[in-house]
């Protein structure tokens, strides 16, 4: 299995369908788990993608509309219920706070101390490796990218060629110099992976800065472009536009989600032949259940 993975738990919008659950998606990332709007039902899209509560230690909305974030108070019992012991950051909006006390304490249950809340706030924010922006949308809502640092590609022939090998190459990328040979002579940069997920918004320039160069991005696609001007009005992004985004920002793998329930399985072709008028890199539909893992690094 990868390391570095998205689990689509829900793909529906406003409305849960028999086939797609409200939203919920969780990303796997070097042992960490980032859960992004856990909508209504999410525990149960958890069991049956073998997810467990000790898999989550990152919980993060977009906004307080329901489909995003009222599976909160299942996944906040099932985290007390499992005794969860790491660490869980939970992100939101700051101005959402009394929604999220409303989540986090809807009913009775065993609480559990591993919870700590981080309110976002300005049109820029970030914890840890997660940065945020805020997006066009109604209420407050944010986007967000997971960016790893960049690094650095030992070049073997180079270490040959210095006749460095063993511990020296570790401490030559911990130092930075072996008998006077510079990491620069025997490495090339490498670029750091990321993730952007952005959610309920119209187009405006956070989503191009989250998705700029991203390896996956996870946008939604609500509508078809023949209701784009429905869209505009609710603050959500069509399908074409969507692919407007991943071009421009040179996004490697796009994954679209959060389908209004008037969309069936029969219009996904639909949704491909509208994106691909802007866009012409690899395309996901997503589907309930459905893992996609983050593209190999850059060569």
């Amino acid at each position: 299995m990868s390391s570095r993975e998205l689990v689509v738990l829900g793909t529906s919008s406003a409305v849960p369908t028999r086939h797609r659950n409200h939203n919920g998606y969780l990303l796997r990332w070097d042992g960490q788990g980032f859960l992004f709007d856990p909508g209504e039902g999410t525990q149960r899209q958890m069991l049956l993608a073998g997810v467990s509560a000790h898999d989550v230690h990152w919980l993060c909305l977009t906004h307080f509309h329901g489909d995003h974030c009222l599976g909160v108070p299942g996944v906040v019992q099932r985290i007390a219920r499992d005794r969860v012991r790491h660490p869980v950051r939970a992100l939101f909006p700051g101005s959402g706070e009394p929604y999220w006390r409303r989540l986090r304490h809807s009913a009775v249950f065993a609480d559990t101390s591993v919870i700590s809340e981080h309110p976002l706030d300005g049109d820029t924010a970030g914890v840890g490796p997660l940065s945020a922006r805020r997006l066009s949308h109604p209420i407050e809502s944010y986007g967000y990218r997971l960016q790893e640092p960049d690094g650095r590609r030992m070049l073997p022939d180079r270490l040959a060629a210095h006749g460095i090998r063993g511990p020296e190459v570790s401490e030559l990328q911990r130092t930075g110099s072996v008998r006077g040979v510079t990491l620069d002579q025997c490495s090339e940069p490498r670029p750091g992976q990321s993730v952007a997920f952005v959610m309920d918004t119209r187009l405006c320039d956070a989503v191009f800065e989250l998705a700029s160069g991203v390896d996956l991005l996870v946008i939604e696609s609500t509508f078809l472009s023949s209701e784009s001007a429905l869209a505009k009005e609710y603050g959500h992004l069509t399908a074409y536009e969507a692919g407007v985004v991943a071009a421009d920002a040179g996004v490697r793998r796009l994954v679209l989600t959060h389908f209004s329930e008037r969309y069936g399985f029969a219009a996904e072709p639909s949704f491909t032949s509208e994106v691909r008028r802007s866009f012409g890199g690899e395309v996901v539909l997503a589907r309930d259940l459905m893992k996609v893992p983050v593209p190999r690094r850059r060569q």
